[in-house]
């Protein structure tokens, strides 16, 4: 095909418009043009008109004045596939989107989040999913921060549960709840069996972190050395679970929400 007859066929596609398709399609079915004209809220000389329009834009008559209608023609029969397809997808981009049903949607739900989303809200909502419908599934991916933001906008998660720092503002950004803190160590950890968790005591414990990076200082560390206080960070690891098993046998402690927290009984906690 060369460049004229290129250009030649994208003069006729900007001069078709849905209207022109729909008359195109009804008199195909119904051999009539005051039927269309009836159908479609047209007078019949806007339906001549159209059909005249498409006669030229086509290049054929399209339909053949027969006794009580109109007979289309075997070109006109050879576009009725396509133009039926096109209205098609025209009617489906404009229809309302159906009502969301559980019972029926086989739909793949995606979060985003550490392990603690995981253990927060994977079984409350399994268990919604298992009364709504057998269909609806549940897919968890590691993405935090940037990461995860990035995969909302990209269409590669559905919902991003942590903490945003930053924030796209095309992304909508709701509010949980409030999160504290406890302290978890092993239940025979030696010092904290003795007597309440202070400041004190919790400085001179040696400490698991729970970071993304590798990194040996966190938000913990922020906090006390507004206080003039410093901590010893002896491993560093990148989800709270790891961070609870490396606690369990040794005499090194972890911060951890107790949301998380409360799922496990292998350990102690003290605020």
């Amino acid at each position: 095909m060369n460049v004229l007859n290129v250009g030649m066929h994208e003069m006729k596609l900007r001069r078709l418009d849905l209207t022109l398709l729909m008359v195109l399609d009804e008199a195909i079915r119904r051999r009539k043009l005051s039927e269309v004209a009836d159908r479609l809220g047209l007078s019949q000389p806007a339906v001549s008109h159209a059909v005249a329009r498409l006669r030229e834009i086509f290049g054929d008559p399209l339909f053949q004045r027969r006794p009580g209608g109109v007979e289309p023609t075997p070109r006109c029969l050879a576009l009725a596939p396509a133009v039926a397809s096109m209205l098609a997808l025209a009617r489906d981009a404009v229809a309302p989107p159906e009502p969301f049903d559980p019972a029926r949607s086989e739909r793949v739900f995606r979060l985003t989040g550490l392990d603690y989303a995981a253990a927060r809200f994977g079984p409350p909502l399994l268990a919604r999913f298992d009364a709504a419908g057998r269909g609806l599934r549940l897919s968890i991916r590691p993405h935090v921060r940037d990461d995860a933001l990035r995969a909302l906008a990209e269409g590669e998660a559905d919902l991003a549960i942590g903490f945003f720092p930053r924030r796209a503002a095309e992304i909508e950004v709701r509010p949980l709840y409030e999160e504290d803190y406890l302290v978890a160590g092993a239940a025979t950890h030696p010092r904290l069996g003795r007597r309440r968790l202070d400041l004190d005591l919790y400085c001179a414990l040696d400490h698991v972190l729970v970071s993304l990076d590798g990194g040996l200082s966190g938000t913990v560390d922020a906090a006390l050395a507004k206080l003039g206080r410093q901590r010893r960070v002896v491993a560093a690891v990148p989800q709270f679970l790891p961070a609870l098993a490396a606690v369990a046998d040794s005499r090194a402690v972890v911060t951890l929400p107790p949301r998380f927290l409360y799922s496990f009984t292998k350990v102690i906690q003290r605020r």
